[in-house]
């Protein structure tokens, strides 16, 4: 079961506009699509997108504590199994990609500084943005309007935990401009987790001519030596959550941990631009995107010398630099049509990345976690050209919506590392998505809603580089297929208050499993059939005298439909909770000085691979309390809060890495940690 909630209501009659799914401004209560739009806490160090997320049902974001591996995103289940970073939930930010066109993405590249709203679109409507879109997280940044402002936010708290971040905003001669730098710093909670993070973001608006407006967007995400502490077995979990994995190969006295003697750690630096064009002719509008970036990662693994001598292993260091580039053009139409409305939408979308890829031994002679011998060198090439079209016709009661998208993507793999064989060769999937949708008012408060699709998922680069059977590139490996149906309610009751409901299921063929997992490789294959059922149920109320509530409850049964080697018929879903729940209640003062809120998170239990026959990651609840005070005076705003995150002090592991052949599943959660921050800003 799952639960939406319009988490930007003042009150449950402001109408929340949204753009995803329609791709044109519309009120969320009268899509035909479970969505939500998230303002980005400002008790939070806005650091993690799983601060802001926390409370959308359908969506599993976790905080592996592994700066290196970046967050787990998951929705409906899509995207549960990624070794590191995300797949299966397309990002966005500013109208351009964080996912690659292989479906790889990075939230981390994400700048919850200058966010005003992320908007999560779930469900068959997800389709209609193409491969890898069994969820879609978009980020839309402030536009710079007004008088100058300068804003500097501080904040610290348990582990060694510090943010600085400087932001300056406003409009000067018909320019809005947004400026904004932070840099983040942690000690980690778990062992061998330290990190630093930079970042820097920069938005002009430009309004050259009437109905016209160009955004032009920069971004930069640096760390440098970011340590990763590995997944631990569940024995060291119980002997301390906070340890790593002791390595007993080692010859001191005593023993090291696995991430201490190799020194795991991954190094990033990546930087964007893009330009966004919008045109309005009357109620037409054209909408024009480009953009360009590069990535590069150094990433040192725990690979011992016996694990990669074998000649077709591609070492324990991963080397690479990523060149990206794509577009977007939009054309929408409106037009009167037999007593309503049509609304049509056509575009067109171009994305490819270049990736010139190194694998190195991470020894030299006798030390450790260092570059050594080379056992790598390629140029991987991934492109998508995806033509889609979609249309609306809203009459009266009744709104009627179709779309189609197209999608090709070709991948491509030029090995000049010869001396353990040619891995060269090319792939081309394709696949057409359809989309459609009805939705009845039944009464002015009361929307009735049903859709379906079909989604297309690719295998990602890093699912295709290495096969099972100890080989390199897995030419072998196809697409998996679903079919989506959802239906649901939206409804605004009196006082304030208003619900949502859905109900889903989406049944999937050649789901892409792990086939073997170890040290930090992980090789897939296509697996059986499998089936998700869900149900959803949200509420979003405001009461008397500054109180509201938020709750957001989601059930999930996520099974294999068809059992594959040693997974049985019914066997869950690894990675994927059966049930999460989240719920707020929060109050502030009639004169917005103060507030405060108590939040409960929960979450069933999770289970690590496939067989479901080793130790499940248990359910576990956690209660968070924070409080926040604002004054003013002339043109000074000054805004302090203070956050008890896991208040009864549980110990709870809060993300697993799914299928781990040395069954290092478990990245253990924090116990009772607190953060304090303060922020002054000036309007001129």
């Amino acid at each position: 079961m799952l639960l939406t909630i319009a988490l930007l209501a003042a009150a449950a009659e402001t109408p929340v506009v949204v753009i995803s799914g329609t791709r044109t401004e519309r009120s969320s209560f009268d899509i035909p699509a479970s969505i939500d739009a998230v303002t980005v806490d400002d008790s939070q160090p806005r650091v993690n997108a799983s601060e802001a997320l926390a409370a959308v049902p359908g969506l599993v974001v976790q905080n592996r504590q592994n700066y290196a591996q970046d967050l787990q995103i998951s929705s409906r289940g899509f995207g549960a199994r990624s070794a590191f970073g995300v797949r299966g939930v397309h990002l966005i930010t500013d109208g351009i990609p964080a996912s690659m066109p292989d479906g790889q993405g990075q939230a981390a590249t994400f700048n919850l500084d200058m966010a005003e709203r992320i908007e999560v679109l779930r469900g068959p409507y997800s389709a209609i943005y193409g491969n890898h879109a069994g969820g879609v997280v978009q980020l839309f940044s402030k536009e710079g309007e007004g008088a100058p402002t300068l804003e500097l936010n501080m904040s610290s708290g348990s582990y060694g935990t510090h943010k600085t971040d400087l932001n300056a905003q406003g409009q000067q001669a018909g320019i809005g401009y947004v400026l904004d730098a932070s840099r983040f710093d942690t000690d980690g909670y778990r062992a061998h987790s330290a990190a630093t993070r930079d970042q820097a973001y920069a938005k002009l608006t430009l309004r050259p001519t009437e109905g016209a407006k160009l955004n032009l967007v920069a971004s930069a995400l640096r760390q440098n030596d970011t340590q990763d502490p590995l997944g631990v077995t569940w024995a060291t979990y119980q002997r301390d959550p906070r340890a790593g994995e002791i390595d007993t190969t080692d010859t001191q006295t005593p023993k090291r941990t696995l991430a201490d003697r190799y020194n795991t750690r991954k190094s990033i630096d990546h930087q964007q631009i893009g330009a966004t064009w919008e045109q309005r002719l009357g109620d037409d509008q054209l909408r024009v995107t480009a953009y360009g970036g590069n990535r590069s990662v150094i990433q040192y693994q725990s690979f011992s010398k016996a694990f990669q001598a074998p000649a077709t292993h591609s070492g324990g260091v991963i080397d690479f630099t990523r060149d990206f580039s794509g577009m977007e053009l939009t054309w929408t139409r409106v037009r009167h049509l037999a007593y309503g409305k049509l609304t049509a939408t056509a575009g067109v979308e171009y994305g490819r990345s270049n990736d010139d890829r190194q694998g190195y031994e991470n020894f030299s002679g006798t030390q450790l976690g260092v570059k050594g011998a080379l056992r790598r060198d390629e140029d991987d090439k991934v492109s998508n050209l995806d033509p889609y079209l979609q249309a609306e016709w809203d009459a009266g009661a009744w709104q009627l919506s179709a779309g189609a998208r197209h999608s090709r993507v070709k991948i491509a793999v030029d090995d000049h590392f010869l001396s353990n064989g040619n891995d060269s060769g090319a792939l081309n999937y394709s696949h057409t998505t359809p989309v459609l949708g009805v939705l009845y008012r039944a009464t002015p408060h009361l929307n009735l809603y049903a859709s379906a699709a079909r989604g297309f998922e690719t295998p990602t680069l890093n699912e295709l580089f290495y096969s099972g059977t100890g080989g390199g590139f897995n030419f072998h490996l196809q697409p998996a297929y679903s079919t989506h149906l959802e239906t649901g309610l939206k409804t605004r009751l009196s006082d304030g208050v208003r619900i949502n409901a859905a109900l889903f299921q989406v049944k999937t063929n050649d789901e892409l499993v792990v086939d073997s997992s170890s040290g930090g490789r992980t090789s897939y294959r296509n697996g059986g059939k499998t089936l998700r059922q869900g149900v959803e149920l949200s509420l979003d109320a405001t009461w008397r005298h500054g109180f509201s509530t938020r709750v957001a409850l989601t059930t999930l049964r996520a099974i294999y439909d068809e059992g594959y080697n040693n997974v049985l018929r019914g066997s869950r879903l690894p990675g994927v909770p059966n049930a999460n729940a989240y719920a707020e209640l929060a109050w502030q003062q009639s004169a917005g000085h103060w507030g405060a809120a108590l939040e409960a998170v929960a979450a069933g239990k999770v289970y690590a691979e496939d067989s479901n026959t080793d130790q499940a990651a248990p359910g576990y609840g956690v209660l968070n309390a924070r409080i926040s005070a604002r004054q003013q005076w002339r043109g000074w705003h000054f805004k302090q809060f203070a956050r008890l995150n896991n208040l009864l002090d549980k110990n709870y592991i809060g993300s697993v890495i799914v299928g781990d052949a040395n069954k290092r599943y478990y990245e253990a959660a924090p116990q009772r940690n607190w953060l304090l921050g303060i922020s002054g800003s000036y309007q001129f």
